[in-house]
């Protein structure tokens, strides 16, 4: 009887010959909660515990001193819906140009050789680390009326960028088009070139190649990229108010109304900070695979 008890018990714990019994989700999770509970050193842990209050910290308040009872009265206001219809549509203009132009520009980073291209990708990621400010000092002299383009935009084809709605895609564009170069770049580089070597060994061109093969494939992480790029655009600010200007219906976004409302009308200020929050949120709910998946 004893005999028998200890077999079974080992056949449940793996060490019999019978079935091996998998541990459940819950348990691994369990497991590897205590041991890095037992793990976290305390000089680690109060600094880190630090940094998470620092971050939140603000966001709790925001949400605490938000004017629940009159959040409506303040979204509902014409110059609020103008405002974020503006951003809508020029982030959404925005991150189109940045999709024509990145992802090829993440495919020659990625697959091409050439002299220079270490330079030519630090170039691409600078707008990263630039202030925004300098951003826009930078396409006011290239595309302002003046400017090294500009001139003859304005010239040529009477084309003028500064102080309109296509001046604020423009700045939104120059901003978020690093984030969607990254996030493709880094796709392409994961993928396995030899599917793109196989197709044109069959007789298809390079582009048609990219075009039926390499785009299906990182088709996940274009999308991530035009996400994030599409989110920078929407929250740009210092860019945008020095080549665009902040004229009400025109080239007001919801970042230049959040920092208008801020100087007469806190109230309005926050509810609009409220919407910008909610998007964010949305965002980082819409990349959770790639930035919230468990290791």
């Amino acid at each position: 009887m004893t005999s028998s008890g200890t077999t079974g018990a080992a056949e449940v714990r793996g060490g019999g010959p019978g079935p091996r019994v998998r541990p459940t989700r819950w348990t691994r999770r369990t497991r590897r909660t205590r041991r890095t509970r037992a793990g976290v050193p305390l000089p680690l842990l109060l600094p880190a515990l630090g940094g998470f209050v620092f971050l939140v910290l603000p966001l709790v308040a925001l949400l605490v001193r938000a004017p629940w009872r009159s959040l409506p009265d303040q979204l509902t206001g014409v110059a609020v819906w103008q405002a974020l219809r503006l951003s809508l549509i020029s982030a959404t203009a925005a991150t189109a140009v940045a999709l024509v132009l990145g992802v090829p520009l993440a495919w020659l980073l990625a697959r091409a050789r050439f002299p220079g291209r270490r330079l030519l990708r630090a170039l691409v990621t600078l707008p990263l680390v630039l202030p925004p400010v300098v951003g826009g000092v930078a396409l006011l002299l290239a595309l302002g009326r003046n400017g090294i383009v500009g001139r003859w935009l304005d010239s040529a084809f009477g084309i003028t960028l500064p102080f309109t709605t296509a001046g604020v895609v423009v700045a939104e564009a120059f901003v978020a088009m690093p984030f969607l170069v990254i996030s493709v770049e880094g796709t392409l580089r994961a993928a396995d070139p030899r599917y793109e070597e196989a197709a044109t060994t069959l007789g298809a061109s390079r582009f048609t190649a990219f075009r039926r093969v390499t785009l299906p494939m990182i088709a996940p992480g274009v999308a991530a990229g035009a996400v994030l790029a599409w989110a920078r655009a929407l929250g740009e600010f210092g860019a945008t108010i020095t080549f665009a200007g902040n004229f009400p219906g025109r080239t007001q976004t919801m970042p230049l109304s959040v920092y208008l409302a801020l100087q007469s009308d806190p109230a309005a200020a926050i509810a609009l900070s409220l919407v910008l929050l909610a998007v964010s949120l949305a965002v980082l709910a819409g990349l959770r695979d790639r930035w919230m998946a468990a290791s």
